[in-house]
């Protein structure tokens, strides 16, 4: 049974004795008071691991410096073809992109000529592949191979292109028409 508050031997308070005041009744810290004493626990922390609050941080003398000196470091704006160079040189594009900048300017390589019957098609594994427009003129750049990797050699460098593969023109393909059969023999039907 509780007692009234105003009944005998009732704490006027209305809490016990044993605990302290109301919870109620504490106003709240301030919040700047909050803050001002989380940032004084940080900065303690951060004594005790040796560190000075509120300075510059230090650098290790093996860091590099943070502006250029009289010589360029590699921090320094550098020149987009040397940055290109250097990406082809670690990648190992060096030899594919000088052929590609022998196929974009071929008419000028092998002459209007031969330009105008032939044109190549892939390079890999340093065999450049070249298509003629009909077998004679496939015969023809066959016959110039080795005028033509030498003529090569000077463009792109010495052992960039082994060897050149000369195809006729591709012949016409019979899948396809009035005449096909699905899943038939192929080719040879057309002939007999």
């Amino acid at each position: 049974m509780r007692p009234e508050p105003d009944a005998p031997g009732a704490n006027p308070a209305g809490a016990d004795a044993g605990s302290g005041p109301d919870p109620d009744d504490v106003p709240p810290t301030p919040p700047a008071e909050v803050a001002r004493a989380a940032l004084n626990r940080a900065r303690a922390a951060a004594r005790a691991k040796g560190l000075r609050p509120g300075s510059p941080a230090r650098r290790s003398p093996l860091a590099e410096p943070r502006t250029s000196g009289a010589g360029p470091t590699a921090r320094d704006p550098q020149l987009l073809s040397d940055v290109v160079g250097r990406l082809m040189r670690d990648k190992g594009w060096r030899d594919e992109v000088s052929v590609g900048g022998v196929v974009g300017r071929w008419r000028e390589v092998v002459g209007d000529q031969v330009a105008d019957h032939c044109a190549p098609e892939t390079f890999e594994d340093k065999v450049l592949v070249v298509r003629a427009s009909s077998t004679a003129w496939a015969t023809q750049v066959r016959l110039l191979v080795p005028t033509l990797l030498r003529r090569l050699g000077e463009e792109v460098g010495e052992g960039v292109v082994e060897d050149v593969k000369v195809l006729g023109p591709a012949g016409p393909g019979f899948r396809r028409g009035p005449r096909s059969v699905r899943g038939g023999r192929g080719p040879r039907d057309t002939w007999g």
